[in-house]
């Protein structure tokens, strides 16, 4: 499982330019399955998506495909967790530990 920090490196007028097709790419990955909870930080900095997928470099691959990446109005810190306990709803997602 990841965590996708997104921290704004424009002005908010380059950023609420952006988010229409940002939203549009959101509303993808969610259709998709990859994406689970996502929304803005508090202070507007950014924002913070929690994502499944395959591994770290297909993580990469989809953030770097994002609008605001595109448009250079965000960058991404990508962490990777192993997700062994979970609320009853995402129990579908939980990991084991390697041995």
């Amino acid at each position: 499982m990841f965590i996708l920090e997104l921290t704004y490196v424009a002005p908010a007028e380059r950023v609420d330019a952006a988010l229409a097709d940002h939203v549009a790419w959101l509303e993808r990955q969610y259709e998709a399955g990859v994406f689970l909870a996502s929304g803005r930080k508090v202070p507007r900095d950014g924002g913070v998506i929690v994502a499944v997928g395959e591994n770290r470099a297909a993580m990469e691959t989809l953030v770097a495909s994002d609008p605001f990446v595109v448009g250079k109005v965000a960058d991404y810190r990508i962490i990777e967790f192993l997700a062994t306990k979970t609320a009853p709803p995402l129990a579908p997602y939980r990991q084991q530990l390697p041995s």
